[in-house]
């Protein structure tokens, strides 16, 4: 019964994680309308449909990610109810699958963009794809530092997932 309180903890934590997802995305989509309203110069001007992507991105990767984790919750404790060994084994599959999936693109392919994204900077000279880039950095920025804290918790469930397994 612990392992399914901690499984709860979990996904609660996750719950309070990703409204991060949604409160950038709407900070991108509030600098998409002040380019919007406010921009003056070419570069700024630039900036509207970037951010305005990113943000909508944002928005639907939170909102996804919050009705994922919101259902999980109550699925937990059916599961485990019906089979407690079955429902530590899927999770640990299911950690192990998200962990390896973290390590390929938040931490390789992330940074291996933005780093592409940076050069490109250096080459490109025409407002429309510096803002683009710009924004993509700012926006993978953010995945990235959401999506730390969300793999050092994931760690730690699936380490308690293996200790009562064990």
């Amino acid at each position: 019964m612990e392992i399914l309180k901690t499984a709860i903890d979990w996904a609660k934590a996750e719950l309070f994680s990703t409204p991060f997802f949604i409160l950038f995305g709407l900070v991108f989509l509030l600098a998409s309308l002040g380019f919007w309203q406010l921009g003056k110069t070419e570069i700024a001007r630039a900036y509207i449909i970037p951010t305005l992507i990113a943000g909508v991105l944002l928005l639907t990767i939170g909102i996804g990610l919050f009705y994922t984790n919101k259902t999980r919750i109550k699925e937990f404790e059916i599961a485990y109810n019906k089979d407690a060994s079955t429902f530590i084994e899927s999770e640990l599959q299911r950690a192990e699958s998200t962990l390896k999936e973290y390590k390929t693109i938040v931490f390789k392919a992330i940074p291996l963009i933005i780093a592409t994204c940076a050069i490109a900077i250096i080459f490109l000279d025409k407002p429309i794809w510096r803002a683009s880039l710009i924004t993509t950095i700012a926006m993978l920025t953010v995945i990235l530092l959401v999506d730390e804290t969300a793999h050092s918790r994931i760690k730690n469930y699936k380490n308690q997932l293996e200790i009562v397994k064990e």
